[in-house]
């Protein structure tokens, strides 16, 4: 049993990664391809709208003030919201069990042992005032949106060309990405290396909020003191360094539910994932099927209810990407010199028209 925990949310992991590479491939793609000063054949991949955080934030509250999801990126909102719903449902789980950043993070974390041959951990003083900062950054992008933008400021932001394109600036972040950005990334490369989960323990903003949302999840990590024999081996696995052993049930914002205190533990039932305060355990393929099933399930309704694909038209995105492209995919690749010729040989007869015109009531009068 417990050796099928880690491989069944490794498999979920490297299907989310394979997605993201897909997605991350063919919007590139439909990108490249209006920079030729084509309109591609082939439809945008919505789910790079994931990747679009700020913006889904704006629309949350857009959609809570209004009622409706904005048609510029609904795909982005509806996917924040299956992420919080996961949060309700195994705190953490969407850090552990799908982010491509966190499967990055922990192998990082093994690369960690293999040079320093154990874990290195902080003073308490520093690990918790590192661990804050997620939390702030977190909070000064609600507050300055829930808070500080009035409902026309979040229309406005919404129909903003930022907004609109901003998912081509994000590709442009990374396939023209500036020296300082570059370096800064690989700044947290080297640092996750020395200090374990660095960017997901004290950095992530959307790691912070749905820990927070995770106080509220109904499946939990639980102990049963009765079966436990105090080896200490399931505190040593926790990547969240949670103290499991002062704990019946966890309740920490850092729990991401990965079960590797309970791969790690020796002991049969004595850590199991429980739900509805441990009236029902739910074991790791429980766990990947139901996690399936929020993403899908919820995609596959937004898809139903026009709330998926947004309503930027390709020639828009043309316009956008370049502009020089414009004329001639709006007249479906009619030759622009002989599209002016027409122009100006319609204002001639239009001028002539009016000459006769003019002509005839001169006569008359």
């Amino acid at each position: 049993m417990k050796t099928a925990m880690i491989p069944a949310r490794r498999m979920i992991q490297v299907l989310f990664l394979t997605l993201v590479f897909f997605i991350g491939i063919k919007f590139y793609l439909f990108v490249a391809t209006l920079e030729k000063g084509i309109i591609p054949n082939f439809e945008r991949p919505a789910g790079v709208e994931a990747f679009l955080p700020i913006s889904a934030l704006v629309s949350l509250k857009h959609w809570l003030f209004t009622g409706t999801i904005n048609t510029i990126h609904p795909s982005g909102l509806i996917l924040f919201l299956i992420i919080c719903a996961t949060a309700l449902f195994a705190k953490k789980g969407f850090c552990s069990w799908i982010c491509p950043i966190g499967l990055v993070s922990e192998y990082l974390a093994k690369l960690h042992m293999v040079v320093f041959k154990k874990k290195i951990i902080l003073p308490f003083f520093i690990d918790v005032s590192l661990c804050s900062l997620k939390y702030l950054i977190a909070g000064f992008f609600i507050y300055q949106i829930f808070y500080k933008m009035p409902i026309n400021s979040i229309e406005q932001f919404i129909q903003s060309p930022y907004n609109r394109f901003a998912d081509i600036k994000m590709l442009k972040f990374f396939t023209q990405i500036s020296t300082t950005a570059l370096l800064v990334l690989i700044g947290l490369v080297v640092l996750s290396v020395f200090i374990q989960h660095f960017w997901c323990r004290y950095l992530c903003p959307y790691g912070a909020l749905l820990g927070l949302i995770g106080l509220f999840s109904m499946g939990k990590i639980q102990r049963h003191p009765s079966h436990c024999t105090e080896c200490g081996k399931c505190e040593k696995s926790c990547p969240g360094m949670i103290p499991i052993r002062q704990k019946t049930m966890v309740h920490s914002t850092e729990c991401s539910a990965c079960l590797a205190c309970i791969d790690g533990c020796p002991e049969k039932d004595a850590i199991q994932f429980s739900i509805f305060n441990g009236k029902k355990s739910f074991t790791s393929g429980a766990i990947a099927l139901t996690l399936l099933f929020l993403f899908f399930g919820g995609i596959t309704l937004a898809r139903l209810t026009g709330n998926w694909q947004n309503k930027i038209t390709a020639g828009e995105y043309l316009s956008y990407v370049s502009p020089g492209a414009r004329s001639i995919n709006s007249f479906d690749g009619i030759d622009p010199e002989k599209m002016q010729r027409m122009i100006l040989m319609m204002k001639q007869l239009k001028d002539q028209q009016i000459r006769k015109q003019d002509a005839q009531r001169n006569r008359g009068d």
